[in-house]
């Protein structure tokens, strides 16, 4: 949920179909700070769920950890398993997004999740943004707009950066367990109509747990803009760099014996080694009619090594069940956006996408302390997408608008199965998606929405040509690379005056969701699947110096076998979010409230995870050229877990497996201190 704003020079920042340039930001002293909840949004959203986010917001904020931004969109909840390097896991409209399946993400444009990736399709890892030089967010939820396309059934999230930033600043944070992080970020002006955004991040971390996490984390961004006549211009470059040691999910009767206490470890091997570097290009040309194209370029190199064990002796009572998921690729690709009035009452928005992925590796490994000790699968793969897309926006009359939308995709693979030849070969794939959304203002104050659409997400490609099991040996069923997505949505905004909110009522079906398990090396066919859910958002800004919000949602979430209706395990039924920023100035008080709960564990719904409910508050105080701040996070000590699933494993000294319940706790109550200078 967001208490979010924009700095903005007077003007509301309206919500788009697709992320418009953020407009020149002044010093925070002079300028109107325009809540992104506060935002009149009737006339330009497309849908009672869409919204924008702006950074001055999330920088009161107290966030845990970067992937955190995802919890600014309502109604999404980011929880991690494992070491903080690993890409979160993330919850939103009664799906389990595993690590990105169903919610999609870009940054400046550069889509984000990973296909094929080595240890989950769609991974999303966040870890390489510096939450300090995003200026906002865009999000839409369900498969209701044509220029959103693979992972984006659920959701679809576009997080931009600054051109530039008022004032250059240094911060450095410190607080319990080890916790140490150091920022910088400033604009210059590069010449005439030209701005360089330089910043830096680095990030060290021991954690709460038995076993240290001695996560090491560094961050570098660059962006150069130019403008000249009707054009702008925009290069970027980033560099991510991350290890850490993991304490994954622990068994429960583990910490009821005592064998090992709450934030204990079984394997004490684990952890991982990531790296993510971009360039990208962005070029916008300005049309005399008031046409607007887009172009866009991007290239991305990456590598993650990743060590876990879930079941410890389950599968080999010797050398134990850890394994490896290794992953290095580099992935390009460019778009065109073009949008254009065709006469008062009716705008035309339409693009292309295309994008490779040369995975020269990816695989699964069997180990011990981090060492090789065989090969599930192992494989080269290249994969490759084009989408085409369009719009018309009708406005029927001043109160009444429709939108009507089209999505073509095309993918094709070439999988080279290096450690079992029978499993390579060559697939395609192909699907349109059509979409239509009817907004009509009731009234002053008042609009109603009605959404249909249908979306995609792909499987991994690697089960498109499979043949034979890689663990068992026994043959194995091949399954599409795109599986579709349809929903529909009905929902209402209210805006008077300075209360802001928005319902919506939504139902979202999957085709047999087919799937790679990267865990494992082989698919898994799962049944189809509906959810059916509410959402509701509040905000209200009563004074100058205070802002409220509330969200919650709910969904049910079921497998569709006819005649049995079933759970989905990991499913979060119900989502609360909210929060205040009181500035009284020169201090700024802010809390959170962070709730999710309701998930089945097993199909038959007979146990469900308990429910997580953390509270999290934060103060800062100006000093001339400084700002001194404070966050307690865990402020109520919370004992709930982070995640919890419910499976078969097997201890050292065990005679058989036990299904038992296997949790992350919560990290514990803890201080953080921050001084940050402007310069």
């Amino acid at each position: 949920m967001l208490l979010l704003s924009c700095v903005l020079t007077g003007t509301a920042l309206p919500v788009l179909a697709e992320p418009a340039e953020t407009a020149e930001v002044e010093s925070r002293q002079d300028a109107v700070i325009v809540h992104g909840r506060g935002l009149e949004l009737i006339g330009a959203a497309g849908a009672a769920s869409e919204g924008v986010v702006g950074y001055a917001d999330f920088e009161d904020r107290p966030l845990s950890r970067v992937g955190e931004l995802v919890e600014v969109i309502p109604g999404a909840v980011a929880t991690q398993h494992s070491g903080e390097g690993k890409a979160n896991q993330y919850f939103l409209r009664g799906f389990n997004l595993d690590h990105g399946t169903d919610f999609s993400a870009s940054f400046d444009g550069v889509p984000v999740n990973l296909r094929t990736h080595g240890h989950g399709q769609g991974y999303l890892d966040l870890n390489f943004v510096i939450p300090e030089i995003v200026e906002r967010v865009d999000y839409w939820k369900g498969p209701y707009r044509a220029f959103n396309g693979d992972f984006s059934a659920a959701g679809a999230a576009g997080y931009q950066t600054y051109d530039a930033l008022d004032r250059p600043f240094a911060e450095i944070s410190a607080g319990e367990n080890g916790y140490l992080r150091g920022v910088t970020a400033g604009a210059i002006e590069a010449g005439p109509n030209t701005r360089l955004l330089l910043a830096a991040e680095t990030l060290a971390y021991d954690g709460p747990w038995d076993l240290d996490q001695d996560l090491q984390k560094l961050n570098g961004f660059a962006k150069l803009v130019h403008e000249t006549g009707n054009w702008r211009l925009e290069g970027s470059a980033s560099a991510y760099d991350s290890s850490w040691n993991a304490t994954d999910q622990v068994p429960l009767r583990a910490v009821q014996s005592g064998q090992i206490g709450r934030f204990g470890v079984i394997d004490p091997d684990l952890g991982g080694e990531t790296h993510r570097y971009g360039l990208t290009g962005h070029a916008r040309y300005s049309h005399a009619d008031g046409a607007e194209t887009n172009l866009l370029a991007y290239f991305v190199d990456y590598e993650l090594s990743l060590f876990s064990d879930f079941t410890y002796f389950l599968e080999d009572p010797v050398n134990g069940d850890e394994f490896e998921q290794f992953d290095s690729r580099s992935y390009y690709g460019g778009s065109v956006r073009h949008q254009r009035d065709l006469s008062d009452r009716v705008k035309l928005r339409a693009g292309l996408d295309v994008r490779q992925d040369d995975i020269s590796d990816v695989g699964l490994f069997r180990t011990a302390a981090r060492e090789r000790l065989s090969s599930v699968r192992q494989d080269s793969v290249t994969e490759t997408s084009l989408s085409g897309w369009a719009e018309a926006e009708i406005a029927f009359s001043d109160r009444l608008r429709l939108t009507a939308g089209l999505r073509g995709d095309y993918y094709e693979a070439d999988v080279d199965a290096r450690s079992l030849p029978a499993n390579s070969g060559t697939a395609d794939d192909t699907l349109l998606s059509p979409s239509l959304a009817l907004a009509w203002r009731a009234a002053d104050g008042v609009e109603l929405y009605a959404n249909y659409g249908q979306g995609l997400h792909s499987n991994d490609v690697r089960g498109a040509t499979i043949t034979i099991d890689p663990a068992s040996g026994d043959p194995a069923s091949q399954v599409p690379i795109l599986v579709r997505a349809e929903g529909g949505e009905i929902g209402a905004r209210l805006e008077r005056g300075s209360f802001k909110a928005s319902v919506a009522l939504f139902t979202l079906d999957l085709d047999s969701e087919l799937v790679f398990v990267g865990d494992a090396g082989t698919t898994e066919a799962n049944d189809a699947s509906s959810r059916t859910g509410i959402e509701t958002n509040l905000f209200w800004q009563p004074t100058e110096w205070l802002v409220a919000d509330l969200s919650a949602a709910w969904t049910d979430s079921e497998f569709d076998i006819p005649g049995n209706a079933t759970e989905i395990p990991g499913a979060v039924k119900e989502v609360i979010g909210g929060g205040f920023v009181a500035r009284f100035d020169p201090w700024t008080f802010s809390g959170r409230l962070r709730h999710f709960g309701g998930a089945p564990l097993v199909e038959d719904g007979s146990l469900d995870a308990d429910d997580t409910s953390v509270v999290n508050f934060a103060a800062n105080v100006d000093w001339r050229n400084a700002t001194f701040g404070i966050e307690l996070l865990n402020a109520f000590n919370s004992k709930d877990e982070d995640i919890t699933y419910f499976y078969e494993s097997q201890l050292a000294g065990e005679g058989s497996p036990v299904e038992d319940i296997h949790f992350h706790p919560v990290e514990p109550r803890q201080l953080r201190f921050s001084v940050r200078y402007n310069f």
